[in-house]
């Protein structure tokens, strides 16, 4: 992981913060590779892409994990049971419904035990720092801060544009016919509490199309690291080319 901080300041940041994984939503692109299982339970050669993110996660002195499921959430919470992490607390919450990145988070909510959240999206991976993140949050006052990494090419997942003071001006869509390099989001979010219980009382289904393109005050926090999405069976069958020497390189 990018340097910056010792382990024991990671562990006493992260401790104290609820981090809460999107991982409900159906995997529609991947029906072809993946037909019967979750997106969080692709295979990465034989180790499912979940145990990657708990690996992630208790590395970077995580405590306690909130996973907000939907699509065939039965096998993701058996597989919880029968892979208990001696780092980290987990629970989980089935959605009745699809409900969006936003919808998902009132029904996280009476878990949330933390005056700062971290949310994060199920189905990617970024190799970064998130203690930095968190004094980045914190030294900007909070609200709401967004993980961005730089990709030489952003056609497949859109654009993040910034300000001159690091806010971002506008999430332009992605547009397969515009090609090159830029900042996307990577779907790691910092919500302080108020914040965090505005987006859950305002009846929103998505961070991305409602939430996000309605405030001018998020601000980025750029990284330089891998990025992963696994959310087609191209990126599926890269995965291990990123996840294995990142686990490699921890000891696991």
């Amino acid at each position: 992981m990018p340097s910056g901080s010792s382990k024991e300041h990671a562990a006493a940041d992260l401790s104290s913060v609820d981090i809460v994984v999107l991982a409900g939503g159906l995997g529609t692109r991947l029906r072809s590779v993946l037909p019967d299982q979750p997106k969080i339970l692709a295979p990465i050669g034989d180790t499912p892409y979940l145990a990657f993110l708990l690996d992630w996660l208790a590395h970077e002195g995580a405590s306690r994990v909130i996973f907000s499921l939907g699509y065939r959430a039965g096998q993701v919470e058996r597989y919880l049971a029968e892979n208990l992490s001696p780092a980290l607390e987990i629970d989980a919450v089935v959605e009745p419904k699809p409900a969006g990145t936003a919808g998902a988070l009132r029904y996280v909510a009476p878990k949330i035990m933390s005056d700062c959240v971290l949310v994060m999206n199920g189905d990617s991976f970024i190799d970064a720092d998130l203690t930095a993140f968190i004094h980045a949050h914190r030294d900007r006052g909070g609200g709401v801060s967004i993980l961005c990494v730089g990709l030489p090419d952003v056609s497949r997942f859109g654009r993040v544009e910034l300000n001159s003071e690091g806010l971002v001006r506008n999430f332009a869509e992605k547009d397969p016919a515009r090609k090159g390099p830029g900042l996307i989001n990577a779907g790691v979010y910092l919500f302080d509490r108020d914040v965090f219980d505005e987006i859950v009382g305002s009846g929103a289904a998505s961070l991305e199309r409602e939430i996000f393109p309605t405030r001018h005050d998020i601000s980025a926090h750029v990284v330089e690291g891998a990025f992963l999405d696994i959310g087609t069976p191209e990126s599926l069958a890269a995965a291990g080319e990123i996840l294995m020497p990142y686990r490699n390189r921890h000891g696991r």
